[in-house]
């Protein structure tokens, strides 16, 4: 706590200034934490002094709180090229890296508790930094950040806004910023060690070596390409539900069951189910695999039943048996932009179609979604209608975001995109069933 203290005075957060009369004070308090590895072993003890901000009134204490976050896409792209150029990305530890936006509004906050003034217990702080917990703190810090970057050469993304690139002679390098964690690498190992000299320059931080732990994804860089799965988090959710012990499934789910509201079974703790729902669909950032299962299950969240339960377990069984599996990026020289589209039939609960798509950076995949569809398709034609436009509008993003990366081919690279149907599934929309050049022709239509 008193390392946390110590910290604001270096960075020169705040001043003690007396309690003003026509001015809201801001509480805080302690929050205290463990920093683990992706083994569980505990690396760090921190105490962390926050500020109370649902207590911070609009146009009074902030005005604009938004800021850009990168997306999972973004940094499964970056991890794809990074394989494809060759080259090793970067961590980096800021230290409290929250402190270090300007604050442009009139904040006051309480004194911490346990480490009142002596002389002036009634006085408060006034801050000229932002402090953890201010809504606006992130966005002060983005603007601080990417102002620095910028005045280094940098260029910011068009599309992705927390992508910076900078490009020397016929090397490059990419800097990839989630809220306060950063990511970068470089075709020249130089550009690394100069752009980590002058961010210590104007930060205080740690470098943490090669990417291996970031936003709960385990990443091995090896020669042969990039390893990503989340052993470590699926242990620690085993352990949340006290499936530790349970046997293991070779599948997520049953193909032969039947998914309904089942309104006569037993009813269950929903805020348990939710839970589970919600730890899953994060895991779904490196499992594909399990994507459908999950995502079908957690349409039952109003009203969960022991069915529904017994097929999420069923889901973290198969988890147990398939802890090491996870995503391959292979080096390879392919870096064409693949799309796959399909849709199933109706669901019969609500008769609404389910999508599915996946986006290939050459051999690896990057993107990939199994979504409800909001409307009743009246055929299977225009079903495939919805998921195919679905499945373009994501490749148009990847496109324009892979226009910011600096590579020779980014002009000439094709986009092909792959559309999953098949005859039975065309056949419902008639009388009787197609023939070869019915299907055929149908196909063609669709493009």
């Amino acid at each position: 706590m008193q390392e946390e203290l110590n910290q604001f005075e270096r960075s020169e957060v705040w001043e003690l200034v007396p309690r003003p009369s026509n001015q809201s004070v801001i509480g805080t308090r302690w929050v205290f934490r463990n920093k683990m590895d992706e083994n569980g072993i505990t690396v760090r003890t921190k105490a962390r002094l926050v500020v109370q901000g649902f207590n911070q009134e609009e146009r009074v204490d902030y005005e604009e709180t938004f800021v850009s976050v990168a997306r999972l896409e973004a940094i499964r792209m970056l991890l794809a090229f990074a394989c494809f150029k060759d080259f090793v990305l970067y961590q980096l530890d800021l230290k409290s890296v929250f402190l270090n936006g300007f604050i442009n509004e009139e904040v006051y906050v309480k004194q911490p508790p346990g480490f009142q003034s002596f002389n002036f217990p009634n006085h408060v702080f006034k801050l000229k930094k932002t402090l953890y917990g201010l809504k606006q703190t992130p966005r002060a810090w983005y603007e601080r950040l990417s102002k620095f970057l910028l005045k280094k050469g940098f260029k910011m993304g068009k599309i992705d806004t927390t992508l910076f690139i900078k490009t020397k002679e016929n090397d490059m390098l990419l800097v990839q910023i989630y809220v306060d964690d950063i990511i970068f690498g470089a075709t020249n190992v130089s550009l690394c060690e100069e752009f980590s000299k002058y961010m210590h320059s104007e930060f205080e931080m740690s470098m943490m070596g090669e990417l291996n732990f970031f936003l709960g994804l385990q990443i091995k860089q090896l020669k042969e390409g990039t390893f990503i799965n989340k052993a470590k988090y699926i242990r620690d959710l085993l352990k949340r539900f006290n499936m530790e012990e349970s046997k293991t499934m070779k599948t997520p789910m049953c193909s032969s069951i039947k998914f309904d509201k089942n309104e006569k079974g037993k009813s269950i703790y929903s805020t348990m189910y939710r839970g589970m729902i919600g730890s899953l669909l994060y895991l779904t950032a490196s499992r594909p695999n399990i994507m459908y299962s999950v995502c079908l299950c957690a349409r039952f969240q109003s009203c969960p039943k022991e069915s529904h339960l017994s097929v999420i377990k069923r889901i973290l069984k198969y988890l147990k048996g398939t802890m090491d599996i996870g995503l391959w990026y292979p080096k390879s020289d392919n870096f064409e932009l693949i799309g796959f589209s399909d849709v199933d039939f109706f669901f019969r609960v609500e008769r609404k179609n389910t999508s599915g798509t996946c986006h290939f950076l050459g051999p690896s995949l990057v993107s990939w979604h199994s979504k409800k569809k909001n409307l009743v398709a009246l055929s299977t034609v225009e079903a495939e209608y919805i998921v195919v436009g679905l499945c373009c509008a994501q490749i148009l993003w990847m496109k324009q975001t892979l226009s910011d990366f600096p590579r020779d081919h980014a002009q000439k690279s094709d986009i092909t995109l792959e559309f999953v149907s098949t005859k039975d599934q065309l056949a419902d929309i008639f009388t009787k069933p197609l023939s070869e050049e019915q299907f055929v022709d149908i196909r063609r239509q669709l493009g």
